[in-house]
C-alpha cells in the first residue's frame, strides 16, 4: 500500500535527479529544495466550503468533481532554494533576475512534478487528475476553479498570512502543486484548526511590498496582479515579485 513516505521519497529522488529543477543561466542553480508532502481525505468537509464566493469561489470545483470515486488529494510544497530566496531579499523594490526564473522555470518544473506524480500513481493501477493541467481548469480575475493554497491548507501542510501566502514548515517562499486519486492514501492529521495559526501579526510583509497591497487587514490583489502585469513587461517572458515571502520571519519556517 501506498503512503506518504513513499511518495516524499520519489517526489524528492524527482527533485534531485530532474535537470528542470535546475537553471543553466545561473551555473546550474537549484531552483527548489526538497518538497513537502500532505495528504487530505477527498471527501473533507473543508473541500465543500470552497465553492462559497466568500471563500475561494462559487466555480471552484471538489476532488470528486474532478474525478468521481477519488478518495485521496496528495498537495505539496516546493520550497525555494537559499540563493533564490536570498537574491530576492537583497534586491530593492524590484524582483531579483533569479527569482524571476524561479517563478517562471520553476513552475515549469512544479507542472513536471504533478505530471510525474499523476504517471505513477497511474502506474500502480490508479486514476489520477492533475487540475492545475486539465482542460476545465480555469481563472476568472483573482479565483481558479482549484487553488493550490487552499488545497494545502487543507491537506495539513500550513496555514496563511497576511500577504494571503501559505505558511508551512519550510516557511512560505515556493510553490504548491497537487493530484487527485483514488487511491485511498492514510490522510495528514491537520496540526492547526484556523486559517491563519502560524502567522504572527508581525508586519513584516507590509513593509516588504512594493506597492502598499497589504495591510493589517490582509492583501487587496488588483494592486498586487497590476504589479505582477508591469513586471511581466520588465522581465519578459519572465516575472515574479516574492518580497512578502522573502525577508520576512515566515520566510523559511514557522515563526
Amino acid at each position: 500500500m501506498i503512503d506518504i513516505a513513499a511518495i516524499s521519497e520519489k517526489l524528492g529522488l524527482f527533485s534531485e535527479q530532474s535537470r528542470l529543477n535546475t537553471l543553466a543561466d545561473f551555473n546550474n542553480m537549484a531552483i527548489y529544495d526538497n518538497p513537502v508532502v500532505a495528504i487530505a481525505a477527498a471527501d473533507d468537509p473543508l473541500f465543500d466550503e470552497l465553492n462559497k464566493p466568500d471563500v475561494v469561489s462559487s466555480i471552484h470545483m471538489t476532488p470528486k468533481e474532478w474525478l468521481p470515486g477519488a478518495k485521496s488529494v496528495i498537495s505539496y510544497f516546493l520550497p525555494f532554494s537559499e540563493p533564490i530566496r536570498k537574491s530576492n531579499t537583497l534586491t530593492g523594490d524590484y524582483p531579483s533576475i533569479e527569482w524571476t526564473y524561479g517563478r517562471y522555470e520553476g513552475e515549469a518544473f512544479n507542472n513536471a512534478v504533478r505530471k510525474y506524480l499523476a504517471d505513477y500513481l497511474i502506474s500502480l493501477g490508479a486514476k489520477a487528475v492533475v487540475p492545475a493541467l486539465d482542460p476545465r481548469y480555469k481563472v476568472i480575475l483573482y479565483t481558479s476553479a482549484w487553488s493550490e493554497r487552499h488545497i494545502a491548507y487543507i491537506a495539513g501542510l500550513g496555514t496563511f498570512n497576511l500577504s494571503k501566502s501559505l505558511i508551512t514548515e519550510k516557511g512560505c517562499a515556493g510553490r504548491f502543486g497537487s493530484v487527485i486519486t483514488d487511491l485511498e492514501i492514510a490522510p495528514t492529521v491537520r496540526p492547526y484548526s484556523s486559517l491563519y495559526e502560524y502567522c504572527s501579526n508581525c508586519n513584516a510583509c507590509i513593509a516588504r511590498c512594493p506597492v502598499d497591497a497589504i495591510d493589517p487587514s490582509g492583501k487587496d490583489h488588483p494592486p498586487c496582479h497590476k504589479f505582477q502585469d508591469e513586471m511581466l513587461e520588465k522581465y519578459k517572458p519572465r516575472y515574479g515579485c516574492g518580497k512578502c515571502q522573502t525577508g520576512v520571519p515566515c520566510e523559511y519556517s514557522i515563526p
